[in-house]
């Protein structure tokens, strides 16, 4: 089984052979990048390429591992108990299967991407450690113990909000995405608008990177975001001739697309007064 770029994800050569190296080694794969470059997009295209199911976990804040294995619903037994339920005498009835069981579960291998790990309690991804190593976890209340028929693809994301333990990064193979030099950007481009003016991309990009490379600025653009932005030119039927801006203008059109903060913003237009007042 091997990973390579898709009709709709253009991956890198350092990216491919990160995932293949992933894939044979059978350790997950955890990717780290700026938010918007695509990292929860590869798990999808990894599925898409590899012709393989695929189960997204997403993490938040409040997100324990114990629920990606399974919970006991023990409020639901209990109301059943006091009714007289029949099925009460059956604990399985109460075992509500995670993200982690399903995969293991799954009849055939599968891709499971477990989606901004670094958002959870620092103790989540030391939780999983035995799980995603072992590929098995043992449920109490039943007394069984729920091995994976097929060893799953797993993806992990992060966005740098917290460091992972070391123990639970020496299971991991790791990547980081940079972010895509202007070719390779144009490139990207190109996969979703085939049929984009070739000066507009130039002047777009141009104004994207000033942007992104702007001193101060709290939140950098990202290719997401530039994806979106281009939609909406070509949506306005905009020319390279309307992109372009004066110097002293306060912001890109469009900009709410690219700058998402009252701050970045703000930054643009102290630029613009003194770029007006000569200073």
């Amino acid at each position: 089984m091997k990973f390579s770029s898709t009709d709709s994800y253009l991956a890198p050569p350092d990216l491919t052979l990160a995932v293949n190296a992933a894939v044979t080694l059978e350790r997950p794969l955890l990717v780290k990048g700026e938010p918007g470059t695509g990292k929860t997009e590869l798990a999808r295209q990894i599925a898409a390429s590899l012709d393989l199911p695929l189960i997204e976990w997403g993490v938040k804040s409040t997100t324990r591992a114990q629920q990606g294995l399974y919970e006991y619903d023990a409020v639901s037994r209990l109301r059943d108990s006091q009714l007289g339920e029949e099925r009460v005498h059956d604990v399985s009835h109460y075992i509500r299967k995670g993200k982690l069981w399903q995969a293991f579960d799954a009849e055939t291998k599968i891709v499971l991407l477990i989606d901004e790990i670094d958002k959870a309690d620092i103790e989540f991804p030391n939780d999983l450690l035995q799980e995603l190593d072992r590929m098995e976890f043992h449920v109490y209340e039943t007394g069984q113990t729920v091995r994976a028929r097929h060893r799953p693809v797993v993806v992990l994301t992060s966005n740098n909000e917290k460091d992972l333990p070391d123990a639970f990064l020496r299971r991991c193979f790791f990547h980081y995405i940079r972010f895509p030099e202007p070719d390779q950007l144009a490139a990207i481009v190109r996969l979703h608008f085939p049929r984009i003016r070739e000066d507009l991309l130039a002047e777009a990009l141009r104004q994207f990177f000033a942007i992104r490379e702007t001193p101060g600025l709290k939140k950098k653009p990202s290719t997401s975001e530039m994806l979106d932005w281009l939609k909406l030119l070509l949506a306005e039927d905009l020319s390279s001739a309307d992109l372009k801006r004066d110097p002293k203008e306060i912001l890109p059109r469009l900009h709410g697309a690219l700058l998402k903060n009252e701050q970045d913003v703000h930054l643009f237009e102290r630029l613009a007064f003194m770029a007006r007042s000569g200073r």
